[in-house]
């Protein structure tokens, strides 16, 4: 068997195969063997019918036909391997000469991944926001642990910040009419910590429990989005918080630590690996936005318009979960239909060909998986989507995903590796090495 490839576009080719007639015979015996064990004929067992009684009882053509197609997927694989094509779409196969006792030829025409020319790597620079972990960052995490302790005392006086409280509210149009689906009572609010309603905040502030306060307010979500109401809120309730004070008694208590000095040192490392892995994320969305703008890449239409389908689909099938009109999201999005449209036209476009440049970088690089880096990659997809892990394991083998996390893994690898190749430096001027950064946003050079 041999084969040629012509260039139909720079996205499509046509595959021209051709076998001569000796190598088919395998498969037409085989199909003499099959439809000998199809069928009866007297003073013959099942399967041991000669070839010419066949012939005689269903036809030489039906025999041929059955062989031609039980072998030509085969053909097809082996030819698409012998070029080197990564197809992108089903093929049209044409069976163009086939007669008895003749070559056989059968032309193929498919989509495939267009070859990409990536720019130079060392003529792409950008800029990254700087890492600053100031002592204020840390007394916020403090304050959050401290509250994560905090008790509650009912106070017989006028609501402050800080305080917990708990509403009864309810809206009414400004001619008067009630809302019915606007009331809530016992509703667990802490004043200067929400922003649940423009207004609320200030309505509540020096009301004691069991008094009244009215304010005009927009509601911002829903159906009456948009709409000016009146809303009444009645204090049930005043609870005072009272946070443990920051000392080592509390830090025993809460932490793994003996001193405030050590639990501040931990938070400053923890905030610090944290802004290091935002820039590398910044470095990698950079330097990828960078690729995009320098490469012409082809798409398959086809390709693009079943995508494009594909995520309109699912972002209609969230939507009607969450019961939201279309029509409600591009309000609340304060997007037109045609401004939909466009956006996510380019964001396909923008993934698909994402997807080219690394998988081709993944190719050309010859980027493998090492041992745990697949299943470490499913665990933090678990933990992303909240599942239990072997729920999740379970699900991804049974729905044959493995080999769209393996992609995961590899492009993000490739990716690394294109980051690695560019200049990355913060808005200071720091050149910043992002090969020596673990997983875990520490430095390498630290671990050693």
């Amino acid at each position: 068997m041999k084969s040629t490839i012509e260039n139909l576009s720079p996205t499509r080719v046509k595959l021209t195969i051709e076998v001569p007639f000796e190598e088919f015979k395998p498969a037409l015996d085989k199909a003499y063997k099959t439809i000998g064990a199809q069928i009866q004929v007297p003073g013959f067992r099942r399967g041991k019918v000669p070839a010419a009684i066949v012939d005689q009882r269903v036809g030489r053509t039906v025999v041929l036909d059955e062989a031609i197609n039980s072998v030509l997927p085969d053909w097809y694989r082996e030819a698409v391997t012998q070029a080197d094509l990564q197809p992108l779409s089903q093929p049209e196969i044409d069976l163009t000469k086939f007669a008895d006792g003749e070559d056989i030829e059968i032309t193929a025409e498919l989509d495939v991944r267009p070859e990409i020319e990536l720019p130079d790597l060392a003529g792409i620079a950008v800029e990254v926001a700087e890492i600053e972990v100031t002592d204020a960052d840390i007394d916020e995490q403090l304050d959050s642990l401290r509250e994560r302790f905090a008790t509650f005392t009912s106070v017989e006086r006028a609501a402050a910040e800080g305080d917990q409280l708990e509403l009864n509210l309810s809206a009414a149009h400004k001619d008067g009419t009630a809302i019915d689906d606007a009331t809530a009572e016992g509703l667990p609010y802490r004043v200067g910590g929400s922003e649940m309603l423009d207004g609320l905040d200030e309505a509540v502030t020096g009301l004691a429990k069991g008094e009244t306060a009215t304010f005009a307010t927009t509601l911002v979500g829903g159906e009456l989005k948009g709409t000016e109401v009146d809303v009444t809120v009645t204090v049930t309730e005043v609870k005072q918080t009272d946070l443990p004070d920051l000392d080592e008694e509390f830090v025993q208590m809460a932490s793994e630590f003996d001193t405030v000095e050590e639990l501040r040192a931990d938070l400053r490392e923890r905030l610090t690996r944290g802004k290091r892995m935002e820039q590398a994320a910044e470095a990698r969305d950079l330097v990828l936005d960078e690729i995009l703008a320098q490469v012409d890449v082809a798409l398959p239409e086809d390709l693009v318009t079943e995508e494009i389908t594909a995520r309109r689909q699912q972002i209609e099938q969230q939507l009607a979960f969450s019961g939201i009109s279309f029509e409600q999201y591009l309000d609340d999005q304060e997007q037109t239909a045609d401004e939909f449209e466009a956006e996510l036209e380019k964001a396909v476009r923008d993934s698909i060909v994402s997807q080219f440049v690394l998988d081709q970088v993944v190719k050309t690089r010859e980027i493998g998986l090492e041992d745990n880096e697949l299943m470490q990659h499913i665990m933090r997809r678990a933990q992303q989507s909240g599942e239990d892990p072997n729920s999740y394991i379970q699900h991804i083998m049974e729905h044959n995903h493995v080999p769209e996390m393996m992609g995961e893994v590899l492009r993000g690898k490739a990716l690394a590796s294109l980051v690695e190749g560019a200049k990355v430096a913060d808005k200071a001027g720091n050149v910043i090495d992002l090969a020596a950064l673990a997983g875990d946003g520490s430095l390498k050079t630290d671990e050693a």
